[in-house]
């Protein structure tokens, strides 16, 4: 079956919706009491700003939410976002926790970026931000 050329240079509807995420969260349902959220993402992808090959990485997000929680669709297609982006492992795991910080000012946030091993390198980076508080 041939492709006909508007097919080629048509974005599907998964690569347009991800093209424009964006952040999205909601009021905190308890924003008095101190609590955590984990949150998994195993499928983060970027690609390597010097060979241009793909890198992939494990993404364990936790953290204490003030007054706004991060919607998990959302957060899902910023993430898918980067699949095509040039950009070295510190940078992007540090760009990621920046923008969640300005989207949900967090009490405390940590990122882990476990990205899978490549020319026999394994990098595991650990971003911070604020004070943890004690939750129990």
């Amino acid at each position: 079956m041939e492709k006909q050329e508007s097919d080629i240079n048509e974005n599907l509807y998964g690569e347009r919706v991800i093209a424009n995420a964006e952040l999205v969260c909601f009021p905190n349902p308890s924003p008095k009491r101190t609590y955590e959220i984990s949150i998994e993402l195993p499928e983060f992808t970027c690609k390597c700003p010097f060979s241009g090959y793909p890198d992939f990485a494990n993404l364990k997000l936790t953290y204490q939410p003030a007054q706004k929680v991060v919607e998990l669709k959302s957060l899902k297609l910023y993430i898918n976002s980067f699949r095509d982006i040039k950009v070295s492992h510190e940078a992007v795991v540090n760009e990621i926790l920046d923008k969640l910080i300005i989207s949900c000012s967090p009490i405390w946030m940590h990122l882990e970026a476990d990205f899978n091993p490549r020319g026999n390198v394994h990098t595991i980076i650990n971003v911070n931000h604020g004070i943890k508080a004690k939750t129990f």
